[in-house]
């Protein structure tokens, strides 16, 4: 059987935040900056440059070349940690501070499950465990990588392969959660969540009341 078409790591924490936002820059290639965003490249500016070092008996590389043939993921890691042993554990590094809301930290943690399910998979070891480090609070916040948490993985991996084949652009968030998400997106000018949602009800009127 052929190789799914890869699909970019970072794909994981857009879906879990919002397929609008996931099909925007995965599937029409747009993409722009706001305070968040040029956050998050600063950060990510220092792990960015390939390199290896060993300090007390662990191997540290910046920038290590993810993949994943069977489930179709391609990237690469902020940090991996290679323990003694030659087990990896994936270090993702993040703006702002680990206290963040469950939703807003499902979608980090969505990303972190992706790389250590590559890992497994390029070096035959297990990897429970990884972590996240968040910038502001300069402290990480250690995620086992669980069963449930795979199986989200491969759930969100299989709908964006399926949004892309579709060529489909999703609907935008709804609700309260909308509203927060929505208000941090670099991406809302070209999104126009507002705008969507009255053309999506005018339709939807149209079919009970063809003078609507």
């Amino acid at each position: 059987m052929d190789a799914p078409e890869p699909i970019a790591l970072s794909a994981l924490q857009h879906w879990q935040y919002c397929p609008r936002q996931c099909g925007l820059i995965h599937l029409e290639q747009v993409f722009d900056d706001n305070v968040h965003t040029l956050r998050g490249q600063a950060v990510q500016a220092r792990t960015d440059r390939p390199g290896v070092e060993t300090a007390k008996g662990v191997r540290v590389e910046r920038a290590l070349p993810l993949w994943h043939d069977e489930l179709g993921l391609i990237g690469k890691s902020d940090v991996v940690e290679f323990l003694p042993d030659g087990t990896p554990y994936p270090v993702e590094y993040k703006h702002g501070s680990r206290h963040k809301a469950a939703d807003i930290a499902a979608c980090d943690d969505l990303q972190l499950a992706g790389q250590a399910m590559c890992l497994e998979a390029m070096t035959g070891k297990p990897v429970l465990e990884g972590a996240l480090y968040y910038a502001s609070s300069k402290r990480r916040r250690v995620l086992p990588i669980t069963t449930a948490l795979r199986n989200q993985v491969e759930a969100a991996a299989q709908a964006i392969r399926q949004m892309l084949a579709s060529g489909e652009l999703p609907p935008p968030l709804q609700g309260e959660q909308a509203q927060r998400r929505c208000k941090a997106c670099s991406l809302q000018e070209r999104c126009q969540p507002q705008a969507t949602h009255t053309a999506l009800a005018l339709a939807r009127a149209s079919l009970f009341d063809p003078d609507a």
